[in-house]
């Protein structure tokens, strides 16, 4: 049974690991280490100087952390790469390869999504590549496809009727 618990700053290297995952999520592409990807601003960002003010992210653990998700609030100046407005934070994801395919991404975007909800947050957004796999994922929790940047869709859960 997964464990779902609220990220803190120690947490901040985990974190870097899985956005390492999921900027390299291709079974062919070798994964950057969390060095590598901190190396790279338009990944770096993501969770440079974690927890932020207003960031909230979730891990998932069984006996060790096996996934992530968490957002992050971006200014216009700079943007993340599914920008739609500074009032709309930014997810990000990643599970370990080994845990893939057991519900924890669901799991994890699900108490993210709770956590957003409650907080009364207008919407969630991400980008994604059309071809990753957990595009599906997005798309049957309610994101809808609203742009294309670089080759990626950018999506947003609208969370207010």
């Amino acid at each position: 049974m997964s464990l779902i618990r609220r990220a803190g700053p120690e947490d901040a290297a985990f974190l870097q690991e899985m956005l390492a995952v999921a900027a390299d999520w291709r079974p062919d592409a070798g994964v950057r280490s969390a060095a590598e990807i901190m190396g790279v601003p338009a990944l770096a960002h993501y969770i440079a100087g974690w927890p932020a003010e207003r960031d909230v992210g979730f891990v998932a653990e069984e006996g060790r952390p096996l996934g992530a998700a968490w957002w992050r609030f971006f200014p216009e100046h700079d943007p993340g790469y599914g920008f739609v407005d500074e009032a709309t934070p930014e997810v990000s994801i990643g599970v370990v390869e080994e845990a893939r395919g057991r519900g924890l991404g669901t799991l994890l975007l699900q108490t993210l999504i709770s956590e957003a909800q409650r907080r009364a947050l207008p919407a969630l957004r991400l980008s994604v590549e059309p071809d990753n796999p957990a595009a599906s994922l997005y798309q049957r929790l309610g994101f809808e496809t609203v742009g294309r940047a670089g080759g990626s869709l950018t999506m947003i859960l609208n969370l207010v009727a």
